[in-house]
């Protein structure tokens, strides 16, 4: 079935179609590398790690790559507060990136470039935009002449006038226009800086993306990712220098923009007090629970973040965990899982997770509603392969139900002791002190299911 995505550019629903259908590019936005990133930085991570996994399904090579943002003014900051140089700031931060990513089950980009590596590259760049009139050199900087490209504003719908509105107050007096931007800037003896035509400086954060793209990806790129606080100015900005140093070629051809995370309907913000890290949020709840939140929302609309949202995800998990907790017995080929054309066609449908999520749901009930050997052994297949697309149910059943190592510590055999207790008070009718045991192991942080085939114990999770 053909994929269909929302094109920020076109501002329409499309039928996918890869320049070369041979390697499909895509690129996303990274991190700046400055600190642990906020739970709003990984949601595009998440759904585009999903998008990823779609596409290899229908194309046999995709290159995806996300960049490590390794220069900026930020990163200068948080270095020169430490007394260190900034690789000791980046180093450590996109190493916790990596780990944080991977602990949400997203696969590693095929390609991963980092800024400072590609300095030569940038420098090239800017130099062929001067050359051809898009850019000039004033007083040690470079900036883009965005007279020069009539297209600009294109991708955020924003006339020159409102764009001029937003630009600084006191704009630089080697400016040409309020609204060109900086591809390089100078820097003095204490900060980085590397040697260039226009002097020891640094690059300009938006052109780092345009010549780490064309450098892996080429030219013109087939989707290009990022949150929507990205649109304006650095995708617009991307798409200005990217086409007119590449002598007017489409830079990307498809823009895919995700919404924002707000916390119990308030944006999330430093000054607020509301920013929750990755980092923490992963020693406090279970990772994948932290996943599947970010993909109960549209990519495309505002994700609300709440503790109660949490415990519904945590909840979610719990009783498709069941499900298969009931199916343990039950033999399936994991390297060959089936995708079931539901769950398929919602992905397909612009990436519509919360179709996919509902779907995915249908297939738990079949599975708990499964009567014949056969029926289980489909019905389990179908449920781990729709949960392999989502990056979901990858682990095993007993595991999620067990103390992990962002749980607090649970004895185990004094919880089979109580269980046992239990067990023999119900059989003497002794219900005051079953149920006072049920309590003890509820303040233990245990939760219990009494079923057919038992009593079965679980950590209670977040």
């Amino acid at each position: 079935m053909p994929i269909s995505l929302h094109n920020s550019l076109t501002r329409r629903v499309e039928p996918f179609s890869p320049l070369d259908p041979n390697r499909v590019t895509m690129y996303l936005c990274g991190p700046t590398v400055y600190n642990y990133v906020h739970i709003g930085n990984a949601r595009g991570p998440v759904v585009f790690d999903v998008l990823a996994k779609l596409l290899r399904r229908h194309y046999a090579n995709v290159v995806y790559a996300r960049n490590i943002t390794d220069v900026d003014d930020k990163i200068n900051t948080a270095a020169q507060q430490l007394g260190v140089g900034i690789e000791s700031i980046t180093t450590r931060y996109t190493q916790a990136y990596r780990e944080d990513m991977a602990r949400l089950g997203i696969a590693p980009p095929d390609v991963e470039p980092h800024a400072t590596a590609h300095i030569p590259q940038i420098i090239t760049m800017i130099e062929r935009l001067i050359e051809s009139g898009h850019a000039y050199a004033a007083e040690g900087h470079v900036l883009f002449n965005v007279d020069s490209y009539p297209a600009y504003g294109e991708l955020s719908g924003r006339d020159p006038e409102e764009m001029l509105a937003g630009a600084r107050v006191e704009v630089a007096p080697y400016k040409k226009n309020p609204g060109d931007f900086v591809l390089w800037k100078p820097s003095t003896p204490e900060l980085p800086g590397w040697d260039s035509p226009w002097g020891r400086g640094r690059p300009g954060w938006h052109i780092e993306c345009s010549a780490m793209s064309e450098a892996h990806l080429g030219d013109t790129i087939d989707i290009h990712a990022g949150g929507v606080d990205l649109q304006f100015p650095h995708h617009e900005n991307e798409i200005a220098q990217s086409t007119c140093a590449h002598g007017g070629k489409v830079f990307a051809r498809v823009w895919l923009h995700n919404g924002m995370l707000t916390f119990s309907g308030r944006k999330m913000s430093k000054s607020l007090g509301n920013v929750m890290l990755v980092h923490e949020l992963l020693q406090q709840h279970p990772p994948e629970a932290l996943r599947l939140l970010l993909l109960r929302g549209h990519y495309r609309q505002p994700l609300d973040w709440s503790d109660a949202a949490i415990a519904q995800s945590i909840s979610t998990l719990d009783g498709w965990y069941r499900v298969l907790r009931d199916l343990a017995d039950v033999e399936v080929d994991t390297t060959n899982l089936p995708i079931p054309a539901s769950v398929e066609a919602a992905l397909c449908d612009d990436l519509n997770t919360p179709q996919a999520l509902a779907e995915l749901s249908q297939l738990a009930d079949g599975a708990r509603q499964a009567g014949t050997a056969e029926e289980k052994r489909e019905a389990k297949a179908a449920l781990l392969g729709a949960g392999a697309l989502l990056g979901l149910l990858q682990q095993d059943a007993e595991a999620w139900f067990k103390p992990a190592g962002g749980d607090h510590e649970v004895d185990a055999a004094r919880v089979e002791a109580l269980l046992e207790e239990r067990r023999s008070a119900r059989a003497a009718k002794d219900f005051k002190r079953a149920d006072a045991i049920r309590e003890e192991l509820t303040a233990m942080g245990v939760a219990i299911e009494d079923g057919a085939q038992g009593t079965r114990w679980s950590v209670i999770k977040g």
